[in-house]
């Protein structure tokens, strides 16, 4: 089996400023991370550019005009309330997060590679149609997904978001899709506050909040017991993974207590999924996770696990 990792020097470009928690540290770390020898059978692959009409077929027009607008010639600006920041480098980086996933779906899907995971940042899923959100400016899962439907004529997708925080951004793409089942296990009561249970779009999303301080079995258990089932029952054709490691115990931002072993077991879990309904098929972004050094273990942990597949 191969795995491959689509990423960029531009991702690392993004400048969030000395105290923001979303730095280029932790991707820094991961990539070094993937780059030990016991990572040597990954394929690298130069994540491209998103290109217009792949942005717009998530998002406004507007939206994207807004982004390109605002990217300041020097310094930062602070786009929105949540924390989106920009920098000269962002609109770059943001466009190679999309190209990525974009670009993994087509190596996945002409079987050059057998799943993919997109080392890139910044994150996507806050990004809503309209609107950026919690450091997301575009939503590259929900552009790699349409770009399955459209390029491929894939019809039957599914998302799932393992972030401690909800995809708010994906279940607003897709809440209105029935061919797009939207699965989410994160943390209840935080930013940014929706994915309540009783969110289930027109029956294609799953929401599954959970307290602080759940752990890892717990989190594993709602992912078998309401997320798989049900994933499973919509006979997706392709499968996309939000994969935040911000429910990693040591994450100063949310309030989890998974260990790097749980993100290895629940990537197997989805792996075993895709196996059954839809030969493999598994492409996966980074999203979340906020202390590098746990950001390296347990992604380093998922895609070992995507490599066993």
């Amino acid at each position: 089996m191969t795995t491959t990792v689509l990423t960029h020097p531009d991702c690392l470009f993004h400048d969030t400023g000395p105290q923001h928690p979303e730095t280029p540290a932790r991707l820094e770390k991961l990539l070094e991370r993937l780059k030990e020898p016991d990572f040597a059978a990954l394929k690298w692959a130069t994540a491209p550019l998103a290109q217009q009409g792949q942005l717009t077929r998530v998002h406004s027009s507007d939206h994207v005009r807004r982004i390109t607008d605002a990217i300041p010639q020097s310094g930062r600006v602070d786009f929105e309330p949540s924390g989106t920041v920009m920098s000269p480098e962002s609109l770059n980086a943001a466009l190679r997060g999309a190209g990525a996933v974009c670009a993994a779906v087509d190596a996945v899907l002409r079987g050059e590679t057998d799943n993919a995971f997109c080392a890139v940042r910044p994150p996507g899923h806050h990004a809503e149609i309209s609107r950026t959100s919690g450091f997301c400016l575009f939503n590259g899962i929900a552009i790699g997904a349409r770009h399955a439907q459209i390029a491929h004529k894939l019809k039957r997708i599914a998302v799932v978001d393992f972030d401690v925080h909800h995809g708010n951004g994906t279940q607003n793409i897709f809440e209105n899709d029935p061919d797009v089942f939207f699965g989410s296990v994160h943390q209840a009561f935080i930013f940014p506050k929706t994915g309540l249970a009783k969110e289930t779009g027109v029956g294609n999303v799953v929401n599954v909040p959970m307290n602080r301080n759940t752990n890892g079995e717990q989190f594993i258990a709602a992912l078998r017991e309401k997320i798989i089932p049900a994933m499973a029952k919509h006979k997706p054709e392709m499968i996309f993974l939000s994969a935040g490691f911000d429910a990693h115990f040591a994450d100063p931002v949310g309030d989890f207590r998974l260990h790097d072993s749980d993100y290895r077991a629940l990537t197997e879990d989805f792996v075993a999924a895709a196996n059954k309904l839809c030969n493999g098929r598994i492409v996966s972004m980074l999203e979340g996770g906020y202390h590098p050094a746990a950001v390296a273990s347990a992604g380093a942990a998922h895609v070992a696990a995507l490599m066993r597949a």
